[in-house]
């Protein structure tokens, strides 16, 4: 009877060690971080036609950037997007065309989704939408692959002229 007790104590005070408990205090901060990559700077340049009556050509639509970003944002909260414009002065006759595609790579959670090739100006345009919980991966082949393209849009306002920098502003915001 006595081993019994035993066991039956030495059983309560084991069980008790096995399940055991501890409180965890966890935090998960509010994350919003955007970035394009590689850097460094694009050229797109028209050429000259090569015989009379013919249009200028454009420039080859350029593919090397990527958008990538990690999100995290609070318990029912405003879903994110970035925007697109351009600061400084745009150029006359020339359209800024600029292109978001579906994200790929090694992204994952609630990943945005692109909106249809738009024009460029120094108003700010929704180029991603509908981003969550998430994160694309980083550097280039991860994200949203840009194609940015440079067509004329209205043949009277071009003028010839050197060499034009501009900037392309992206913005993520809820």
């Amino acid at each position: 009877m006595i081993l019994k007790r035993s066991l039956l104590l030495t059983s309560f005070i084991f069980s008790g060690l096995l399940y055991s408990q501890a409180n965890v205090t966890l935090t998960l901060p509010v994350v919003t971080l955007m970035d394009v990559e590689p850097i460094g700077n694009i050229t797109l340049n028209f050429t000259a036609p090569t015989e009379a009556g013919n249009p200028i050509g454009n420039p080859t639509p350029n593919t090397s950037k990527w958008i990538n970003y990690t999100s995290a944002i609070t318990s029912g909260g405003l879903t994110r997007r970035i925007t697109a414009a351009i600061s400084g002065t745009l150029i006359q006759g020339v359209n800024i065309r600029l292109q978001a595609a579906a994200a790929s790579g090694a992204g994952g959670g609630t990943l945005g989704t692109p909106s249809a090739q738009v024009t460029l100006t120094n108003t700010p345009v929704t180029i991603i939408s509908g981003i969550g919980g998430a994160y694309t991966g980083n550097g280039a082949n991860n994200g949203h692959r840009l194609t940015i393209s440079l067509v004329p849009s209205t043949y009277t306002d071009l003028s010839a002229r050197p060499s034009t920098a501009l900037t392309i502003v992206y913005t993520i915001t809820e």
